[in-house]
């Protein structure tokens, strides 16, 4: 089931735009979300304005047994979700059929997935709650505070990257010009002939390219210093996974990596020396 809003001719609603780039990027990070969390179902969708009230429509699920979540719609207060629409907090309930903090108006949908204990997650843009996310186990075993806190992980990167894509581009570049010349400054790294990489070194300072890339080649691969640079401001495997889209396995071996060429024992240290080295910014 589809609902359109009818906004005056010539208006522009920016909650609109906000619903459409959580559309965009919804089917992704359900595949993502289902795959770090381990839950066998999760649905989602954006926010629309209807019969004068702004509802939730959900949009897209992984794992559902049926159609039943297609098109369903979700209202204020009423049910898990309406309660995450109406207070912008996540919460998770670990009997749905038997809960007496929220109403039964979605009941028959939740019975026909099998589904036991249920979280749902509001995904916050520009202050205001445009979407959600919804994770669900058939069995009666409770998510618990861990499945709930990797789907708010999930659903942060969300927010982060729908807010991105809403951003000026001059806000999303920093200043004109700098995705090139982060791109100049990665081919710097890389290159290997000590005459090219002066003349490119020449080149990055005369276009604005402030601080010097390193001269010498990093030991550590991108995505290897990406972890660390994580790490490094507290963030757990699960994390970083979610930040930079990788399983929490490929994490865990990237980490391994890093604590070998860096010679350290473990995480903390491999930050420490990391930055010893003039390797993390």
């Amino acid at each position: 089931m589809a609902l359109k809003s009818n906004p005056k001719k010539g208006s522009v609603d920016p909650g609109d735009a906000v619903s459409r780039a959580i559309e965009t990027l919804l089917p992704e990070r359900l595949q993502r979300m289902k795959r770090f969390t381990g839950l066998p179902v999760v649905f989602g969708g954006a926010t629309r304005p209807v019969a004068g009230q702004t509802d939730l429509v959900v949009s897209r699920a992984v794992g559902a047994l049926g159609d039943s979540l297609g098109g369903l719609v979700i209202r204020p207060g009423l049910g898990l979700g309406g309660t995450v629409l109406s207070q912008g907090l996540p919460r998770w309930v670990s009997d749905y059929a038997g809960s007496t903090t929220i109403t039964h108006d979605y009941d028959p949908v939740v019975a026909a997935e099998g589904m036991t204990s249920v979280l749902a997650v509001p995904l916050v843009v520009r202050g205001s709650v445009h979407g959600l996310l919804y994770g669900a186990v058939r069995e009666q075993q409770p998510i618990g505070d861990r499945g709930l806190r990797d789907a708010v992980v999930v659903a942060q990167q969300l927010q982060r990257d729908v807010e991105r894509r809403l951003a000026p581009e001059h806000e999303q570049s920093g200043r004109p010009g700098a995705s090139a010349l982060a791109d100049l400054a990665a081919l710097i790294e890389e290159t290997d002939d000590p005459a090219l990489r002066d003349r490119l070194l020449r080149i990055h300072r005369d276009l604005g390219g402030g601080r010097t890339p390193r001269s010498g080649r990093c030991p550590l691969g991108p995505r290897e210093l990406d972890a660390l640079r994580l790490v490094a401001i507290g963030a757990s495997n699960v994390e970083i996974a979610a930040e930079l889209g990788l399983s929490p396995q490929t994490v865990k071996a990237y980490m391994h990596s890093a604590m070998q060429k860096l010679d350290a024992p473990n995480r903390t240290a491999a930050v420490h020396a990391a930055r010893l080295a003039g390797l993390l910014d």
